[in-house]
């Protein structure tokens, strides 16, 4: 069987990065990783969001025919979500949806660090909508745009890991959601910097996804 993951941005190397992780987090699933050409370089805000939308649902449909068992929106704004999932005949999830279940699942009060301010209105009606906001202490902006973490892995992980011990010192949380796909760069940096569970959404879509095959 094999799951794709379809990137809303035109950016490859994320888009390889992506499937990477998976893979490690689920040896036994085949991941294949598509980029979409016509979008954004990086979805940032509403703006970039809705350029995304077209193109993505559009490989949907594509990858719907070429007999895809599973879907992954690689994008942690859930881009086009709820459109693709009425396209497709298979499952298909979101980065943003996975990771908020499974941190329901477990009980846990998570706060969220993402890129850049415009992207935390976004977030908190995604998990809004989802009927989540219980379990959500504050959604934070590391002030850390999208390629940066392509581009400089260390100096973005940097002010990742700031933003991140400042929601595991002050939001009374159980765990933080690293926000943005692109952050899987610098995973660990940050999992190692912290005491709390550090929830990757590649990793929790992945695994998400072999509950529904």
């Amino acid at each position: 069987m094999t799951v794709i993951i379809i990137n809303p941005n035109s950016t490859a190397s994320m888009t390889q990065a992506m499937v990477q992780q998976a893979q490690r987090a689920v040896p036994g699933l085949a991941f294949e990783g598509w980029t979409s050409e016509e979008g954004p370089a990086a979805i940032q805000g509403p703006t970039d969001g809705d350029a995304a939308s077209g193109p993505l649902l559009r490989l949907v449909e594509q990858a719907s025919k070429a007999g895809a068992e599973g879907i992954i929106i690689g994008c942690f704004d859930d881009t086009a979500l709820d459109e693709a999932a009425r396209r497709a005949p298979c499952p298909v999830i979101g980065l943003g949806q996975a990771t908020y279940h499974y941190a329901a699942l477990r009980g846990w009060r998570f706060s969220v660090v993402t890129t850049l301010p415009v992207s935390v209105p976004i977030l908190e009606a995604n998990i809004a909508r989802q009927g989540l906001t219980g379990f959500a202490a504050r959604v934070r902006a590391s002030d850390v745009p999208v390629l940066a973490l392509e581009e400089d892995a260390a100096a973005a992980g940097a002010a990742v890991v700031a933003e991140a011990l400042r929601a595991e010192q002050e939001d009374d949380i159980s765990a933080v959601i690293l926000g943005c796909a692109g952050m899987v760069q610098v995973l660990q940096q940050v999992d190692r910097a912290l005491t709390l569970p550090v929830i990757d959404p590649v990793t929790c879509a992945a695994r998400s996804m072999t509950w529904l095959l």
